[in-house]
Formats: structure tokens, sequence, C-alpha cells
């Protein structure tokens, strides 16, 4: 089995601690749905948040989701000038058998803007 990455967005439409759950639980959810993965094939997962959000650690959504036994960070994105705002990025890496080209990257709503070429 190898080891795979995965990639996402999303964009809040508020700083808001249960809308970002709501929101980064549904990308997450998105990601695991479109990649046929079970929390068993998760080996780890990054987040990213842009500068303007601070209302929670986009973590904690995962662990509302049941992945708790999954070695999670956060961080913060860093501050570009123009760059979408309210944003939140995953990087999850996996154990698939698919083919790198087979993976489904997940952006979501108004960050699909950000990776045209590889958003679903």
């Amino acid at each position: 089995m190898a080891v795979r990455a995965v990639r996402g967005a999303v964009q809040l439409d508020r700083d808001e601690a249960g809308h970002m759950d709501e929101q980064v639980g549904a990308l997450l959810t998105a990601v695991m749905e479109r990649n046929s993965l079970s929390a068993d094939d998760l080996i780890s997962i990054w987040f990213t948040a842009t500068p303007d959000l601070h209302s929670d650690f986009p973590a904690a959504a995962a662990r509302k989701l049941g992945i708790v036994d999954v070695p999670l960070i956060c961080a913060q994105e860093l501050d570009i000038q123009g760059a979408l705002p309210r944003v939140v990025r995953v990087l999850a890496h996996i154990e698939s058998d698919r083919p790198r080209s087979e993976i489904n990257h997940v952006y979501l709503g108004a960050a699909a803007a950000l990776r045209k070429d590889i958003a679903q």
C-alpha cells in the first residue's frame, strides 16, 4: 500500500466556531467519500487557516467527526495580499492503493478558484 496526499480547501462565510466545524466537517467528509477512505486509511492531517480565522482550531471538526486517533496539526497560512480570505486548507496523508492520478482533491465552494486545475 502506498502513501498518498490529498489536498482540499473551503472558504468560510464568517469566522465563527460552529460555522468552521460545519464547513471543515463537510470538506473532510467529501475528501473521505470521494477517495473511498475510512479513518483507518488516514496517517495524518495538516490544516492551515488564513490569518483572519481565529474562532477555533480546524482540527476540532475532525475530532467531532470521530477522527480521534490520527495525528492532526493546525498552522496559519501565509498572509499574502489579495489572497482569498477565510480559507481552511487541508493536506491529508493516507494509505491507498489508488495511483496518484486517481486521488480526488476537493475544493468546495469559492475555494475551487484556488486550484482550478485539480478542483473536483
